[in-house]
């Protein structure tokens, strides 16, 4: 993903994720402060997708439509902060190489978690890849998580699962 791509990042966002619309300065910040976790799916040329995910901290997820204003300090996971397929791209294995993608920059990178925050509708598919609910902050305590996926609205779930290291 490049800063010249953010356009149809956004397009597919709105797509996809009507129900979690984000500003595209979200966006833009984490590929300006983790380039290495963001990229495009493409099709003819054509974004039919992309993945943006992130240094974090176990139990601290971001809330919704907040920059992060710098990469945490002490990062102990990978976090994928969205995914977004076009209809037209579902059923391609593109949910799996994405996956596969986080596994392998946390790898390179060290972490040995990766974590998300699942919508009701995905939850499905991150239970079959094998990813867990995370009942409580490990560095927060269980409060500071729930008032974060409050942001989100109803039914999110944080989730978490070892990296292949």
């Amino acid at each position: 993903m490049k800063p010249a791509d953010l356009d149809r990042v956004m397009a597919i966002a709105e797509i996809v994720h009507p129900a979690y619309p984000e500003d595209r300065a979200v966006f833009a910040e984490r590929l300006a402060l983790y380039p290495e976790g963001c990229a495009m799916a493409e099709a003819g040329g054509i974004g039919i997708g992309y993945i943006v995910m992130h240094p974090g901290r176990l139990g601290v997820p971001p809330p919704l439509d907040s920059p992060l204003g710098a990469l945490p300090e002490a990062p102990d996971c990978l976090y994928l902060h969205d995914v977004a397929l076009l209809p037209e791209a579902r059923g391609l294995g593109l949910g799996v190489a994405a996956l596969e993608r986080m596994d392998a920059l946390a790898a390179r990178q060290g972490f040995r978690w990766l974590a998300l925050t699942s919508t009701p509708g995905a939850r499905a598919f991150w239970d079959a890849q094998g990813f867990l609910p995370h009942d409580g902050g490990l560095h927060d305590g269980g409060a500071g998580l729930a008032a974060k996926l409050a942001s989100y609205g109803g039914g999110m779930t944080y989730m978490t699962k070892p990296a292949r290291v």
